[in-house]
Formats: structure tokens, sequence, C-alpha cells
């Protein structure tokens, strides 16, 4: 990274500005503001993001009431692409499509209230449908010597129950279950006491229901029911009509989203009454060609510098197309600091390597093969989706060699295949063992590739301690650790297997004997006095100690993913040759293979990659690594549904 500061005449600075952000390579910083001024977007950005709310939550309703037909390949399309002179035509009507926008809430909300509307009709109606012979009506003021009452009974209801009051008609309007809803005609005069008889006898009077006959209020709620639904019906006919303005409604989105971004830049200059003074970090494989771009313009200076040892300077990952694909990795788990190396390049052939072994199926990987190269080729992806499928394209290849080696191309599939439909049989097809019948020899292989794992670990410990200055430093904190390790083998190795050589056992435990004398050693020189030193050797010998043990041991998952995956392909296999006859067995084989094996594919690849990322992260980025460090993040127009290209 250099420091690059650009002062322009203030007519200039908004193209200077526009540059910038087009050409995505200068992160900007704070300028230097002693005897000028600073800009207060605050209010602008606020109404670029109102405006931005405002069609997020068009393309929400509009995607509700009119989706677009998609399918799984076309998350993998990328952006769309509008040409430049397309784009400022359009954009330049930004008020009439925010507008549009508004106008699209609007009738959403419409459509929401004549739902709610609607729920609360179909309430009202399902209340008053009991009551629809009611001629009389809720409400009904009776005559001068007759009232009436509406109510019900819960439990059975007998007319001719003697408890019943005899002053008084009791009409059923309707019945449900034990829920027998009537109409009581009484005298006024004897309304209290056949109110209380009525009570006793099971009756309960409505008091809550609205005034008005029962049929006629039924009759102007389905009036209003359908009053609503012709609405909804017309708002939703309206909102389709929009359906052909999403694609400009995205572009408005990103639009608006670049504007924003460019405005919330604007603080960090200082200005003056003619000039302009912006300051930021440029990679350095940028700086010349940017530097002069801009000094081909007229009032534009613009000079270069190396950042201040104590500057918070971002940090730009760059690699080989080899490593590059892996840099998404580094990122989930933290950017390097400035005292850190790249530990992309460092993890790059080991994360292959693991992520194959762990998959191990030759024809697996050759799906993951052709299914990456075909997006690559046929869709235009993002930088990170590009990287993705480059990254899964190198995995697949590790898991074709590592498959070929143990002999897994779908499982046993060869084997069934030939056995059951063509009656041959074949033997391992391995090139060098399968696992399921020596799995102590994989083990043996897993702990031995952990090792050189751990080991390229500390090596690359070592180099970023020599780049350093801190030789002695790198000498004695890698050197005695390797040679513990080595010496240990040996010894370890027999605890599974027979027949290792006694001599090269008592070699390793005289090497391993050396390696803790120098891990003591390494650990204790530095401390300040004896007793210290005493303690911080013993302390980096435990910790030596366990460390490494847990982290060797952590490698038999190479073992048992490994397994897993063969052995289910193995077992899909096998259900799917299990019906007697040939024309039957192939039947169900096919679609049991084909289902089976996606299935199996998509849930080890899963484990395969989460695995190997905590091999990374836990083992090996230990041995060498901080992180801390803050990415570059360059002032540019960041898109989600558009790209725009440039006219020739």
């Amino acid at each position: 990274m250099q420091k690059i500061e650009i002062i322009s005449l203030l007519s200039e600075s908004e193209r200077v500005m526009e540059l910038l952000q087009n050409r995505g390579a200068v992160e900007l910083c704070d300028s230097p503001s002693e005897g000028m001024e600073k800009l207060d977007t605050d209010a602008s950005v606020a109404q670029l993001e109102k405006s931005s709310a405002a069609i997020e939550q068009a393309l929400e309703t509009l995607s509700k009431y009119v989706p677009r037909k998609t399918s799984l390949l076309d998350s993998f399309k990328g952006k769309r692409k509008v040409s430049a002179s397309v784009a400022a035509e359009k954009t330049a009507r930004l008020e009439k499509y925010v507008q549009i926008a508004y106008e699209i809430t609007r009738l959403d909300r419409e459509i929401k209230k004549c739902e709610d509307s609607l729920d609360r009709l179909a309430v009202r109606k399902d209340r008053l449908r009991p009551w629809e012979g009611l001629e009389e009506g809720f409400g009904w003021k009776g005559t001068e010597t007759v009232g009436g009452m509406a109510g019900y009974f819960s439990g059975k209801f007998d007319p001719g129950n003697p408890a019943l009051p005899e002053k008084c008609d009791i009409r059923v309007i309707s019945s449900f279950n034990d829920h027998v809803n009537v109409f009581v005609l009484y005298l006024k005069s004897e309304r209290r006491q056949i109110a209380a008889q009525l009570s006793e006898a099971g009756f309960t009077e409505l008091r809550d229901m609205e005034e008005g006959v029962p049929s006629e209020l039924i009759r102007s709620i389905d009036a209003e029911i359908s009053k609503n639904k012709k609405k909804i019906a017309d708002n939703i006919k309206k909102l389709k009509g929009y359906s052909d303005s999403c694609d400009d409604l995205e572009l408005m989105l990103d639009y608006l989203g670049a504007r924003a971004e460019k405005y919330r830049a604007l603080p960090n200059l200082a200005l003056s009454d003619s000039a302009v003074v912006i300051t930021g970090y440029v990679p350095e494989k940028y700086s010349g060609a940017l530097v002069k771009e801009l000094e081909s313009r007229d009032g534009v200076v613009a000079s270069l510098s190396e950042p201040a040892p104590d500057e918070d300077v971002p940090v730009l990952l760059e690699n080989s197309r080899f490593s590059e694909p892996l840099e998404g990795i580094t990122r989930m788990y933290a950017m390097p600091s400035k005292n850190d190396p790249d530990p992309t390049p460092v993890m790059s052939f080991f994360y292959y390597l693991l992520f194959g072994m762990m998959l191990s199926d030759a024809g697996y990987g050759i799906l993951m093969i052709l299914g990456t190269t075909f997006a690559l080729k046929k869709f235009v992806l993002s930088p990170s989706m590009n990287k993705s499928m480059r990254m899964f394209r190198n995995c697949g290849v590790s898991t074709v060699f590592w498959g070929a080696l143990f002999g897994s191309w779908f499982g046993d599939a060869v084997q069934v295949i030939a056995r059951e439909f063509f009656g041959v049989q074949i033997g391992s097809i391995a090139l060098w063992f399968e696992p399921i019948d020596d799995p102590i020899r994989l083990l043996l292989w897993s702990f031995a590739i952990g090792i050189l794992h751990l080991f390229w670990g500390l090596w690359a410990h070592f180099m970023n301690l020599w780049r350093h200055g801190k030789k002695l430093d790198a000498v004695l904190e890698v050197i005695p650790v390797y040679i513990l390790i080595i010496g240990i083998c040996p010894f370890g190795a027999g605890i599974f297997v027979q027949g290792v050589d006694q001599r090269l056992v008592n070699a390793g435990l005289i090497m391993a004997l050396v390696g803790v004398v120098g891990v003591f050693f390494g650990a204790a020189v530095k401390r300040k006095n004896v007793f210290m030193g005493i303690v911080g050797g013993l302390y980096a010998l435990y910790n030596t100690a366990t460390g490494y043990v847990g982290d060797i041991l952590s490698y038999s998952r190479l073992l048992a993913l490994g397994l897993a995956t063969g052995s289910i392909a193995s077992v899909i296999n096998m259900l799917g040759v299990m019906p007697d006859g040939v024309i039957v067995k192939l039947l169900v084989f096919i679609p049991v293979f084909i289902v089976g094996h996606v299935a199996n594919l998509a849930i080890n690849l899963l484990g395969a990659y989460v695995h190997t990322d905590r091999l990374q992260f836990v083992e090996l980025f230990s041995k060498f690594y901080e992180g801390g460090g803050r990415e570059f993040e360059p002032f540019r127009k960041e898109s989600k549904y558009t790209q725009i290209t440039e006219d020739n």
C-alpha cells in the first residue's frame, strides 16, 4: 500500500471523485483539515437512503405479487449488464422511478388495508349467520306491551321444560350441537321475573350484537366484501402493470447506492475556497497509472508516499492463480496484520490435499470438476463466486486423485455394476489400497500428513521471525519442536502396528530427548531470572506436548470422513441392486444411484469443507498466524443487480 494525496481545483473535484469511484482503487481516509473546511453530508445521505428504502420496498412488493420465474442456475448468472449510455438516460429520470416506488407501496398498503377489512367483515358475518332467520333484528324495541331479547341455551334445550316461564314465547333461530340460539318474546311488565326464570334454565342474553336485522346486515357485509375484493383485484392489476419496471428500479437502487457511497466519502475531503485535498491508500500496482491519469486533468496534482509505521494501513490480498481461490477462507478467519505473512499461499496446497482426502471419491470429484467448469464457462459470476467455483474445482481434482488411489468411484459402483448386470467379478481397482480393508494404515497416513501440515505452519513461523530479524528466536522456537515430533514418531507408530524396528524407536527417543532439551532451553533463555526460566521451560514443554498431541490426533478426521463417504456410497449401491431380476434391478438401481449419490455428495461435501477449514484455522494458523488486519475497502461503485459497461 502507498499513501496518495490529491490536490484538485474545486471546479474539478466532482470529476475527480467520479474517476476515483469508477476506478475503485483508493480507500479514502480523513484528509488534514487545518485551515480548511469539512462537508456535512448527513442530510443528503439520509435522503438517498430514504429513496433507496422506498425502491427496495417496492421491489419486495412486486416480487410478492408478480414473482419472476427463476431457476436454480439463475444464482450463477451474475449481475445484469447495462450500457453506460442507457444507465445515464434512465438515472436522469430518477425522480419518476422514486414516485413509481411510492405508488407501488401505496397500492400495497391499500391491499393490506382491504385484506384486514375482509378479515373483520368475515368475523362479523360468521357471528351474524346463525341469526339470519331473526326477522325482528337486534335492538328491536318491541311494542307497547311486548318486548324481545335474543340469547342462547347451552346444553340440551327442551321447549316443554316446566322450568321455563309460561308468559313468554321462545322461538328457536338456529342450533349447533348443544348450543341453541333463541329469540324470546315476553310481556314487558313481567320482564324481570321472566329473565330470572330463563337464567335458571340456562339462558344467556346477548347484549353486544350490532343493531339491525341480521339478514340485512349480512347483505350489507357481502356488499362490502365484494367492494374490498374488487379493490384488491384492481390494485393487484395495477401492480402487475409495474412488472416491467423491475429492471429499472433495480438500476435505480444501484445508482442510489453509489451516490450515497459518494456522499458518505465527501466528509473525508478538506476544502478551501478554491481547492480540495483528498488522501487515501492505493495498492502499489495501481498507483503509477492512477497518478498519471489524475495528473492528465487540468488543475489536479497527485503525489505518492510510504505510510508511516504507526498508520492503520489496510490489507489487500494478492496471490497466484493456484492460491487466489482460497482468499475467502482467509477472510473468514481474519485479515493479516502488518507483521503477518499472507496465510493463503501457506495453506493452499494442504487445503486442496486435505479436502480431497476427506471426500476421497473419484466419481464425486469428476462431478465437482464438471459442475464448476460449467458454471465458470456458462455464467458471468461475481468475483467472490468465481473464486469459490475455482476453489471447488481444485478440490475436485484432489478428490479424483485420492479416490483413484483408494479405488472409490461412486463407492464400489464399478464392481457392483459388473457383478450384478454383467456377471463379471472385479477385484480392487485401487491404485494404492482400500481404506475400508486397512483403516489403521489410513490412520497412520492421516497422522503423517497432519504432521507435515503442522511442520509447514512452523516453517512459516520460522520464516516470518527470520524475515523480521529474530533469527535466534526462529531457531529456538521451531527446530526443537521438529526434532521432538520426528523423534516420537517411531514410538507412536509402534502403538498402532507391530514390526517397527527397535533401533529406529531407540534413535527416535534420543532425538525426542534432544527436542525436549531444546524446547526447555529455548523457552528458558527468554526469561529474566533462573526461576522464571525453569518455570517458562516447563510450561513450554507441557504446552508443546499436550498441544501437538491434540493437534496430531485431530487429523484422524481424515480417516473418519474418508471412510464415511465410501461406506455410505457402497450402501447406496447395495440398496440399488437388492431386487431380483435384471430388469427390475436396473429400474430400481438407476433412481437409487442418482438420488443417493447426489445426497451423499452434498452431505460429505459440506463435511469436507467445514473440517478442512477447521484444520486450517485451529491447527495450521495457530502455529504462525495472528491476524487482526483491516481489509482494503476502496471507494467504488457497489452494485447488487447491475453492471455498467462502457460504450464503445
